[in-house]
């Protein structure tokens, strides 16, 4: 039990203890003020939204693309059927973009995989134009009227 209190003690205490000492250092050190406080953010612009939503959607349509591909057959072709429609047989056909895998008939590939991709393309398209647009129109040094 002692060894256990003791352990309690070196596992919590010293810590702790350290912890407080240190932060009383460093107030002794500095003075009780408070530190100053921090200048204000720079609000986010238009064109800089527009990156990050055009750069999340490339991402994502990324993410999709490489979830569909891992349906198509890379080493065994037959396992791709195998393990999609549950025949052992060689696709009819298949295609990494639109993405596809057709075995004996049946599509194996989720079918929201293709209009997921689409949509995600024609988001990052838009948004990155848009964020050129944004950046040329209204260069960062200049203000603009509001």
């Amino acid at each position: 039990m002692a060894t256990l209190i003791g352990t309690m003690i070196l596992a919590i205490g010293l810590p702790a203890w350290a912890g407080i000492t240190y932060v009383g250092l460093v107030r002794a050190r500095r003075g009780d003020e408070l530190p100053p406080p921090r200048p204000p953010r720079s609000r986010r612009s238009p064109a800089r939204k527009a990156a990050w939503v055009a750069g999340l959607a490339y991402l994502a349509g990324g993410a999709v693309h490489v979830y569909g591909l891992s349906y198509l057959p890379f080493l065994f072709p037959e396992d791709a059927c195998w393990f999609g429609v549950g025949i052992k047989a060689y696709p009819d056909s298949s295609s990494a973009l639109p993405v596809s895998l057709v075995c004996h008939g049946i599509e194996v590939v989720p079918w929201w995989v293709n209009p997921g991709l689409l949509a995600f393309a024609l988001i990052a398209v838009t948004a990155t134009v848009t964020a050129v647009v944004l950046a040329v129109r209204h260069p960062r040094g200049h203000a603009r009227p509001r």
